[in-house]
């Protein structure tokens, strides 16, 4: 055997036991007559020590040694005289009486620690030596153990796992498709599937009744930090079911996750409607974790002179605000980064108004001019302003201020330290629209995608006012992140025949994208739904990273090079030829 315990599992308890350890080396630090190494496997660090006196040849050998070469040591365990209280083998050493080289390494491009001094490129060029760092590491095992309680709770409620193909045909489903060309029909193609999510609802009509995968998924989009063009699904689908059961289900398995993984019990999820939350955070999937909503002020302005409210009220447009709490001392400069963050070109205001319900009881504005300071109190009366306050309002197109506001509530919370450590908010948003309006053709698109069933009693409007339809559709949002989406399912034919006509989709359109599910669901579809979570990202939340590059194992760069492998890379022109492929050079 190459070792008898792990690196990470001697303790006390283990003193004068003879054992044996392999790993990779830490650190060597030789202090003349004595040199002491950290051995370091997937289970932690322990400490290693050798004498000249007695061990001459070994000491020897000691001194070749460098930084991750791979060794296997044999000595008795011993308690230390300095303990280390950072590791769980700090009270202990081993001391050595073999050792044996197994492997040896040239100098790594960073250091294998968790504050390394390699940059992120670097870091992704030699994952494999990335992940041997402890956070990473740490990562990948609560991935793994999250994943296993996904399971395991899905498992206890008679879910059935069932892999779905990955070289399926293109459908329409808001992302562009990665395609893989046939070798034996030249001119048609595969395409790498974006979701299960046909296959899981013929999994249905098929009678599974209840469906589970964790399964990877691909979309050919833009690259941003919560993004990558392969990612992993948790995917699930239910028969004979409404909301409240899809509700009660993955309320109870995040719950349950949640507990396995970091012992927290989470109190019962509220559910938000869509518009409530972009009304009071300007977001479909707000952070909750500190208050500071929108307040819309159209019906609560005292009459003025003041052109910027005025104009916008009569143009039917918003004006609203954010209660900066304690923030009345906010100095020119401070406001001026304000006012900047919310010009940016993907937010579009034009300024913010300010008032200041100073501590003396005073109050100050940025359009004193136009208010007496009676006026501004009514206003931050609506605002719920209190001395040492601070309030910022908006007034433009509803959709430009709430967006800006709600990116402003995030800004003020980052700088305020509005959020506690540690805390969590999970919660529902349901009630999204059916459709939506594109702003530049006018076309009528779908919101989720065009399987969503409406709301019953709104197929009143589907005819007349189809942007009235709200769908039976919900999201899971924790932390300000979503990471579920899901919805009850058309069943019936006729339904999901009226859905894609006012797509303006002909029948030969229908025919060709979807006639195979339009027949499956001749034979029997059972109410069904579900719903998917995004596995990468609820990893990210739990550790702490940044993107969900941190929490998977070999992911892309924002540019969608894999550094690693240097993929994607051209291929050898016969393995073209034969799939019938020709590459068009853009001049």
């Amino acid at each position: 055997m190459y070792r008898t315990k792990t690196c990470g599992e001697l303790r006390i308890s283990n003193v004068n036991e003879t054992v044996t350890l392999a790993g990779w080396v830490q650190t060597v630090r030789n202090i003349g007559h004595l040199v002491f190494i950290d051995l370091r496997d997937r289970y932690g660090i322990t400490q290693l020590s050798l004498s000249r006196d007695g061990h001459a040849e070994v000491f020897e050998l000691a001194g070749k040694l460098g930084r991750e070469y791979v060794i296997q040591v044999t000595g008795r365990v011993t308690e230390r005289t300095s303990k280390n209280a950072n590791i769980p083998t700090g009270e202990i050493e081993l001391l050595i009486d073999q050792l044996t080289i197994l492997n040896e390494a040239e100098t790594p491009p960073f250091t294998i620690e968790n504050e390394s001094d390699g940059g992120e490129e670097l870091r992704m060029k030699y994952r494999y030596l990335d992940i041997r760092r402890p956070l990473l590491r740490d990562v990948l095992i609560t991935r793994a153990t999250m994943i296993r309680a996904m399971r395991e709770y899905l498992d206890s409620k008679n879910f059935i796992e069932v892999e779905t193909p990955n070289l399926i045909k293109s459908t329409p489903e808001g992302a562009r498709d990665f395609l893989v060309p046939s070798r034996m029909q030249h001119g048609t193609f595969y395409a790498l599937p974006q979701s299960p999510q046909i296959l899981k609802q013929l999994l249905m009509v098929a009678g599974m009744d209840r469906y589970y995968q964790v399964v990877k998924c691909y979309r050919d989009e833009d690259f941003r930090g919560d993004r990558q063009p392969e990612f992993t699904q948790l995917d699930c689908e239910m028969s004979f079911v409404d909301q409240e059961d899809i509700f009660e289900n993955f309320s109870g398995m995040v719950k349950h996750v949640f507990k396995k993984t970091k012992n927290i019990d989470l109190p019962d999820f509220i559910r938000l409607t869509y518009a409530d939350a972009l009304k009071y955070y300007g977001s479909d999937k707000p952070d909750l974790r500190f208050e500071c909503k929108i307040v819309e002020l159209n019906e609560a302005l005292p009459k003025s002179e003041f052109p910027v409210f005025n104009n916008a009220i009569a143009a039917g447009n918003l004006v609203a605000g954010v209660n900066a709490k304690g923030c009345a001392a906010y100095t020119r400069k401070q406001l001026d980064e304000l006012t900047e963050f919310v010009k940016a070109s993907h937010r579009g205001l034009s300024g913010l108004v300010n008032i200041k319900f100073n501590e003396d009881g005073t109050v100050k504005s940025s359009v004193d001019k136009f208010y007496t300071e009676e006026q501004l109190k009514e206003i931050g009366k609506a605002m719920g302003a209190q001395k040492g306050d601070l309030l910022l309002i908006a007034a433009e197109k509803a959709s430009k201020v709430r967006k800006s506001l709600g990116d402003l509530r995030l800004e003020l919370a980052k700088r305020e330290n509005w959020i506690a450590p540690g805390s969590w908010s999970v919660f529902w948003v349901v009630d999204f629209p059916l459709f939506e309006k594109d702003e530049e053709t006018g076309e009528i698109n779908f919101v989720h995608h065009p399987f969503c069933s409406p709301h019953p009693e709104d197929l009143q409007y589907f005819d007349s006012d189809p942007l009235r339809v709200r769908a039976q559709t919900y999201d899971m949002v924790m932390n300000g992140n979503e990471i579920l989406s899901g919805s009850i399912r058309i069943h019936q034919r006729d339904l999901q025949n009226r859905v894609f006509n006012k797509l303006g989709l002909t029948e030969e359109e229908i025919n060709h994208k979807f006639g195979f599910m339009l027949n499956a669901f001749r034979y029997g579809a059972p109410p069904h739904g579900g719903c998917a979570f995004g596995v990468d990202r609820w990893v990210m939340l739990m550790t702490g990273g940044e993107t969900i590059r941190d929490s998977m194992a070999f992911p892309k760069a924002s540019n969608g090079r894999d550094l690693m492998m240097d993929a994607p890379a051209t291929v050898d022109p016969k393995q073209l030829e034969e799939l019938g492929v020709a590459i068009i050079k853009k001049d």
